[in-house]
């Protein structure tokens, strides 16, 4: 199993909190049998919440495949004859 990303941890973590939140103020409930349920559903629906975030396209592919992701090739700047070579050392003229 891959492990989670920040903002998978990120965003289950607020829909724990805010959803369990919500459900208390909006319930009412008073019990502990009562908020112990609705810690336990804050809890589900947060845990879904942070399987559902996408994967970011690269680890998508390799998590698919098994293998990493090919990064493209960056491709070789050309030189004109009249442009300077700065990047060379003086002593390889």
């Amino acid at each position: 199993m891959p492990r989670p990303t920040p903002a998978q941890i990120s965003y289950g973590s607020a829909t724990v909190v805010l959803s369990t939140l919500a459900m208390l103020l909006l319930s009412e409930a008073r019990s502990g049998t009562g908020v112990a349920v609705i810690a336990a559903a804050g809890l589900l629906l947060g845990v879904l919440v942070a399987v559902t975030v996408p994967l970011p396209a690269a680890a998508g592919r390799r998590a698919r495949n098994g293998a990493p992701a090919a990064a493209p090739v960056p491709r070789p700047r050309v030189r004109s004859a009249a442009e300077p070579r700065v990047e060379e050392h003086s002593l390889h003229h």
